[in-house]
């Protein structure tokens, strides 16, 4: 299906009936990628699953996003599709979209429950290896944006992002890859996770893989310290996408946290 929100012609999934679900995808994936989710859940949901802006069917942003545009992106989407009060579900990326609903006070998208899988929005540790590739990505991109040197090596910009830039990074437009950049850099420091999510009032469930690598499970582990009440469910062995690796045991517990 396909509807238009602020000007974008956005694709998504409406399948079943009853309550209703918002399922938000992870970077670089679109909506259809949580199959194993909808089909378990819409006999018992209406599951609205978009292709978020800049994947999948849907348009592009006009310009860089921040994680607070995505998360105004999905109020005016949901208004557009009649959802006021569902369950939220948010895989990486859209658990970090989700974090920031959740957190906002007076948010006209009311969550009755929220389920976080291996969500991202929390500032990454990381080792002064990994810092060091990035302020060489840096360096090595202000030295080939110069002027002097695009006129005698025009291709040098691109050929640093190939050489620095992560798989994602490489394969998004400019634009995306802009937004990519805000995303993270607008990662929330425990100490204001501490402050926007002690508010958060919803019971949610947080299913992280053991071995996610992308978003560890220090993160979950994290998020229920700050998140009151919530529960958190470890997938032994499994790693970014551990819904997936562990569907049988992931399908049990959404199950359970959403009867």
């Amino acid at each position: 299906m396909e509807t238009t929100v602020n000007g974008l012609r956005i694709r998504y999934l409406d399948e079943g009936k009853g309550p209703s679900l918002l399922l938000l995808h992870g970077w670089g994936a679109e909506a259809a990628t949580y199959r194993l989710i909808i089909d378990q859940l819409s006999p018992r949901f209406r599951v609205v699953a978009p292709d978020l802006p800049g994947f999948g069917g849907s348009d592009e942003p006009p310009n860089p996003w921040n994680v607070d545009d995505f998360a105004d992106f999905t109020v005016a989407f949901s208004e557009s599709v009649g959802i006021t009060c569902p369950v939220l579900i948010g895989h990486s990326n859209g658990g970090r979209i989700a974090l920031r609903l959740l957190s906002r006070p007076g948010c006209s998208l009311r969550p009755q429950k929220a389920v976080l899988i291996d969500a991202a929005g929390l500032k990454a540790h990381h080792s002064a290896g990994y810092y060091l590739k990035v302020y060489s990505f840096k360096a090595a991109r202000q030295l080939a944006s110069l002027p002097g040197v695009r006129h005698l090596f025009p291709h040098a910009e691109e050929k640093v992002r190939r050489r620095f830039g992560s798989s994602d990074y490489r394969q998004a437009s400019s634009c995306m890859r802009q937004t990519m950049v805000q995303l993270l850099s607008g990662d929330m420091s425990e100490q204001e996770a501490a402050e926007r999510l002690a508010g958060v009032s919803c019971p949610t469930l947080l299913i992280w893989g053991e071995k996610d690598t992308a978003t560890p499970l220090s993160d979950g582990r994290t998020l229920e310290r700050l998140i009151p009440g919530a529960g958190l469910v470890t997938l032994a062995g499994a790693g970014h996408f551990s819904f997936a690796e562990r569907w049988g045991q992931c399908r049990r517990v959404l199950d359970s946290f959403l009867s």
